[in-house]
């Protein structure tokens, strides 16, 4: 067998119709971004302490005894967030010029962003609500979305996620989707960047760790491992990916947020309950991209989907004012509000979405698709 001939059996896909399969909305894939969101809600109402205190007027520990402990595994959804990213991004950037994913992501993030920066902003700035308000200089940094790398406070607490996400995209656009992607590419991709992240930790080099990310890199470069399973579920290679990755991303996990050694921890988690979580965020993406739960495909999923994004912007800080506002301005009990808390939230979300990304989005997509 000659070297061409050797070169063309690896690079043929053994079934083409396993292989580039037709993309439809997979709409389970929203419902679960949406779970992810409320696992990271409940996390910041009543599973850990700092400024949520102060809406609560007590510990969330007080105001809620049994269910505080399980709350403190919500911020495992930033996890799950990660892997479902890597799913969308890899399946978003195939076949993509550079130009049209760069145009898609930015006026992804942006619209919804810059508002919730503004709301929280003048939210803060009125004199009737407890919370500080970062400096004027400092919020208007936090419009860059470069805030974190810069050292300035951030508006938004949970804008930290969307650096790491800036950086995904950086490397995934430069590694894959300028050359064009393709299966042996983003394996490639794949194995480059677990190797890379493995030599930064290693390493202990800050530049190679803001850029790896070892921490968070498995959950990424599991998600697109299984978006190479969902266009070909017998491709070995793409299982390898997603396994090493869950492997990895475990470790990272329990190192980062197993503290039962600190006494004045708010919540003791359990090695395997954090173990679990993480099994859960990548399970449940394997199961969207083998197909077991394509009839899920109700309208409203999309619409959940839809909420996500600004759900999550918005929850955290608005969130402490409406606590605050329920509980003790007008002494309703803590589960009503925790309960009023999330709805409120959803309903602002959908406003965004409806009256800030629905118009802005496409508007801001095609011009910088436009632009040369």
């Amino acid at each position: 067998m000659t070297t061409t001939t050797v070169r063309q059996v690896i690079e043929t896909p053994r079934r083409p119709d396993r292989t580039a399969p037709r993309e439809t909305r997979l709409r389970a894939l929203d419902g679960l971004r949406l779970v992810a969101a409320l696992m990271v809600a409940a996390y910041h109402y009543g599973g850990r302490g700092g400024e949520i205190t102060t809406a609560w007027g007590s510990s969330p520990k007080d105001q809620f005894p049994t269910l505080s402990g399980y709350f403190a595994y919500g911020c495992l959804g930033v996890q799950v967030f990660f892997v479902i990213s890597g799913f969308v991004i890899c399946m978003s950037g195939w076949g993509r010029p550079l130009k049209s994913f760069f145009a898609s992501r930015a006026s992804r993030l942006l619209p919804a962003y810059w508002v919730a920066v503004v709301l929280v902003t003048v939210v803060f700035a009125l004199p009737m609500v407890a919370f500080k308000a970062v400096a004027p200089s400092d919020a208007l940094v936090n419009m860059t979305m470069l805030q974190q790398p810069l050292g300035v406070d951030r508006v938004l607490g949970v804008c930290w996620t969307l650096w790491a996400e800036v950086r995904f995209y950086a490397l995934f656009a430069l590694c894959v989707v300028l050359p064009g992607a393709s299966r042996r590419r983003v394996i490639m991709f794949c194995a480059g960047w677990t190797l890379a992240a493995a030599i930064a930790q290693a390493s202990k080099e800050p530049l190679l760790d803001i850029v790896l990310m070892p921490e968070y890199a498995p959950f990424f470069i599991g998600g697109v491992g299984l978006y190479l399973v969902h266009r070909d579920r017998r491709d070995i290679y793409a299982w390898g990916i997603v396994a090493v990755s869950f492997l990895i991303g475990q470790h990272y996990a329990v190192r980062s947020l197993w503290n039962a050694a600190d006494p004045n921890a708010f919540a003791h988690r359990t090695t395997l309950g954090i173990v679990l979580v993480v099994a859960f965020g990548f399970l449940a993406v394997t199961a969207i991209a083998l197909g077991w739960l394509n009839r899920a495909n109700w309208r409203w999923l999309t619409v959940a989907g839809a909420l996500t994004y600004p759900f999550y912007l918005v929850h955290e800080h608005l969130g402490w004012v409406v606590i605050h506002g329920l509980h003790i301005g007008l002494g309703l009990p803590s589960a009503e509000t925790f309960a009023l808390t999330v709805a409120s939230m959803l309903l602002l979300a959908w406003l965004m979405n409806r009256y800030v990304e629905k118009p802005l989005t496409p508007k801001l997509r095609s011009a910088l698709a436009k632009a040369r």
